[in-house]
């Protein structure tokens, strides 16, 4: 059974004592929830947002797009009654993830997603630059 459990690594430094106290003063809250991990890759005309999801289906994840601000949210739902007194240990929280990004220079009304294998795709069209006009001026 505590071979299930798991345990903080240590090299008993004075770093590592910081980092215990601020674990365990923060413990009760939400502050040790991590936030889900994202990659932005430049294609050229277009970023790609990659964001890791596992664990959610695609109707737990919402994209909102308010004054360039893009917003990811990922939520967790607990179906049921949990039976207590049955757990050695419970680390599976259900709750909600979110992460917003600035999309200014982004065409907003071209944004797509999709969302395979627990990670989120995200493209974003670049606005495309005005080409200068240039016309030709007739001498009298």
């Amino acid at each position: 059974m505590f071979g299930m459990l798991p345990f903080d690594r240590s090299d008993n430094n004075l770093f590592d004592t910081f980092d215990a106290f601020t674990r365990d003063f923060f413990r009760k809250s939400n502050a040790e929830l991590p936030a889900f991990r994202t990659d932005i890759k430049d294609t050229g005309d277009a970023y790609l947002l990659e964001a890791e999801l596992p664990g959610f289906q695609k109707e737990d994840i919402s994209l909102d797009l308010k004054e360039g601000i893009l917003t990811i949210t990922a939520t967790h739902k607990e179906e049921g009654q949990v039976e207590e007194g049955t757990y050695i240990r419970r680390e599976r929280r259900f709750g909600s993830f979110q992460r917003s990004f600035d999309v200014s220079g982004i065409d907003e009304r071209g944004i797509t997603a999709g969302y395979d294998s627990g990670v989120l795709s995200v493209r974003l069209p670049k606005v495309k630059p005005a080409e200068p006009e240039t016309f030709r001026i007739n001498i009298d």
